[in-house]
């Protein structure tokens, strides 16, 4: 990996670590090995963003989601934020998301959150290779109820890269403001009959109750799926590093197992589920099943 991409990354790390605390161009450059000059150039090059903004929009969607749960007040959020006074926390809000805080405590609207992808990713896309070292995947059979998405379709993107490069990746952002009934927004890959006309076959969303009317944000879709069972496979606990071929390893071992061994046969009439990969809980995708004839 490029020597450039891993002081970026640092100073990614650096910010996620001390975001409540004041952070200097001279402290990451700390980070960075590089001179401060040099760090700014190479973090705007990977991240489109100066460190000053990238830190601002960090720091208004981390209010947002506290505002959000309830865990704090406007006033605490302002001055939590670094700005030196409730109004122009509520401008910068206001600039970043569209509606005050108020409104948001309110309403509790889908508002865009801001996602910070380390760049480190970008490289590691890119090496993906055989795993030497397999780990175990976990499987176990779990049943969802009937249920609506509201998701983004894309274009003709069949996984998550060419998804993001037709739709932004802006929109993990806005899923995860919404309120989703597994706690988390998911992508899917949709069988026919749940696509439209020139439509990606991967996309991303939120399952909600079934039946519920809230509001869909603009460009949004939404589908019902009904109840059903699903296996879920897990693999372990992984390095950042070490995402790319750990989704490998688990895909290959979805491939390769039979459910009849289980009294099941594949339901690809429903969507095939993938959740956001985490190193602490594993990379987890979920894969429709039906019952065997007769059983």
């Amino acid at each position: 990996m490029k020597e450039q991409t891993l002081a970026v990354q640092r100073m990614q790390d650096y910010i996620a670590e001390h975001l409540e605390e004041e952070i200097t161009l001279a402290q990451l450059a700390e980070q960075s090995l590089f001179s401060p000059w040099h760090s700014y150039r190479l973090f705007r090059a990977y991240t489109g963003l100066s460190p000053a903004a990238y830190i601002r929009r960090l720091r208004l969607t981390c209010s947002a989601r506290r505002l959000k749960n309830g865990s704090c007040r406007v006033t605490d959020a302002a001055y939590a934020c670094g700005f030196g006074s409730v109004d122009g926390y509520q401008r910068a809000f206001l600039r970043e998301f569209g509606c005050n805080p108020g409104d948001y405590v309110r309403t509790k609207a889908p508002i865009a959150l801001f996602i910070p992808y380390g760049v480190k990713f970008r490289e590691l896309r890119k090496e993906i290779s055989d795993m030497e070292n397999l780990q175990s995947v976990f499987v176990q059979v779990i049943r969802k109820p009937a249920r609506r998405v509201i998701l983004k379709r894309g274009v003709k993107a069949d996984n998550y890269f060419p998804y993001c490069e037709e739709v932004g990746c802006d929109v993990w952002g806005l899923l995860t403001s919404m309120d989703s009934l597994c706690g988390e927004p998911v992508c899917l890959w949709l069988p026919a009959k749940y696509k439209k006309p020139n439509t990606s076959t991967y996309v991303q969303g939120v399952e909600v109750p079934a039946g519920q009317d809230g509001p869909v944000p603009e460009g949004f879709d939404v589908i019902d799926l009904p109840a059903a069972e699903y296996l879920m496979f897990q693999s372990e606990p992984f390095r950042e590093e070490d995402y790319a071929q750990t989704i490998l390893g688990v895909e290959r071992a979805m491939d390769r197992y039979s459910p009849a061994l289980i009294g099941y046969a594949w339901d690809d009439e429903n969507p095939r589920i993938q959740l956001e990969p985490r190193g602490e809980r594993g990379y987890i995708e979920l894969r429709a099943v039906k019952p065997l004839s007769g059983r």
